[in-house]
C-alpha cells in the first residue's frame, strides 16, 4: 500500500473526514468516496482553507468532488488532477454532463439571441464546459445557474474533442494579465497557462509547477537544445518553450502571458533573484 500524501494539495483529509482512497492510511472521523458536484459560476477559488488565500481556481461545468460542507465552504478535491482544497459552497451545484466546451479565449452570455441588444452579459472563459440544450442560427442556448442563456456558437468545440498543440493553446492567452493562483482568461499564472494548455490536449498536468516539475517528465541533460513544447523550470516558475530561442509564460515581469526571448529571460530571472533554470523537460 502506497502512503498518504503529505503535501495538503493533495492529502484529501481533514480530522473529520477522508477521501475513501485514504482509509488504512490516515486517522480521521470518517472516510466517504465524496459526492460530484459542477462549478456554476464563470470562476470559482480552491483555497487554502476556509476563507483562507488562493491556491488555484476552477472554472465554469468543472467538476468538485465534495467530501464536507461546513460553514459555507466545500472541502474536497479536483478529480482532474487531484488538487485538494475548499470551494465557497455557493459556487458549486448538481452535476452537470456538459456536451460543450469554450474553444476562444473568452467569451459571453446573455439572455437574449440578438448581436445588438445591450442587456447585462456573464462572462465566461476558456475550457469552459457548459450543454447546449439547442441552436438558434449563430447562438447556442446554455444555462448558467438555472437562467437560460444564449452564447456565440462559434466560440464552442464539443467537449469530447482535443487541441493537438499545448503551445497554440497557450498562445489564445496571450495578454491575459498575470494573477497568482489564476486558472481562467481573466487573469492566469504560469502553471495556470500550462495546465490549461495540456488539459485541453487532453494530458494530465499536475496544478502547480513545483508539482509539474515533479510529474511531467525526467529532466533533460544540461545542454540539450530546447524544441517547441517543452517545459522549462526555475525555482517557483514553469514556461512552455514556442521555439528554439523564445519562450511563453505568464509572469510578473510583463504582468501577463507574453513571449520573451529564452537568454533574455534565462539572464533576466537570474540576475533578479529566481536563480537559473532548474529542469528542462521534454514532456
Amino acid at each position: 500500500m502506497s502512503a498518504a500524501p503529505t503535501d495538503r494539495r493533495l492529502l484529501a483529509c481533514n480530522p473529520r473526514v477522508a477521501h475513501s482512497s485514504l482509509r488504512g492510511q490516515v486517522q480521521t472521523a470518517r472516510f466517504s468516496d465524496g459526492t460530484l458536484q459542477s462549478v456554476a459560476v464563470p470562476v470559482t477559488p480552491i483555497l487554502s482553507g476556509p476563507g483562507g488565500a488562493r491556491d488555484r481556481e476552477m472554472v465554469l461545468g468543472e467538476t468538485f468532488c465534495v467530501l464536507e460542507d461546513r460553514e459555507g465552504y466545500s472541502f474536497g478535491l479536483r478529480p482532474s488532477d487531484g488538487y485538494v482544497g475548499h470551494v465557497p459552497s455557493a459556487d458549486l451545484g448538481a452535476a452537470v454532463q456538459p456536451s460543450h466546451r469554450i474553444a476562444a479565449p473568452r467569451s459571453y452570455a446573455k439572455p437574449t439571441a440578438d448581436l445588438k441588444t445591450t442587456e447585462p452579459i456573464t462572462h465566461l472563459p476558456f475550457g469552459a464546459r457548459v450543454q447546449v440544450a439547442a441552436q438558434l442560427g449563430d447562438w447556442a442556448r446554455i444555462e448558467v445557474r438555472g437562467q437560460p442563456l444564449f452564447m456565440p456558437a462559434c466560440h464552442l468545440a464539443p467537449v469530447d474533442t482535443l487541441e493537438l498543440d499545448p503551445v497554440e493553446v497557450a498562445a489564445r492567452f496571450l495578454g491575459t494579465p498575470y494573477l497568482w493562483g489564476g486558472n481562467s482568461a481573466f487573469g492566469i499564472d504560469c502553471s495556470g497557462l500550462v495546465q490549461a494548455a495540456f488539459h485541453a490536449c487532453g494530458r494530465d498536468c499536475p496544478g502547480d509547477s513545483d508539482l509539474q516539475e515533479a510529474a511531467l517528465g525526467a529532466p533533460l541533460p544540461q545542454g540539450t537544445p530546447p524544441e517547441r513544447g517543452d517545459l522549462l523550470f526555475w525555482k517557483g516558475h514553469v514556461a512552455l518553450v514556442s521555439s528554439p530561442d523564445t519562450i511563453l509564460h505568464a509572469n510578473a515581469h510583463s504582468m501577463n502571458v507574453a513571449y520573451e526571448p529564452l537568454a533574455g529571460a534565462i539572464a533576466r530571472i537570474d540576475t533578479s533573484g529566481g536563480g537559473p533554470v532548474t529542469a528542462h523537460i521534454r514532456p
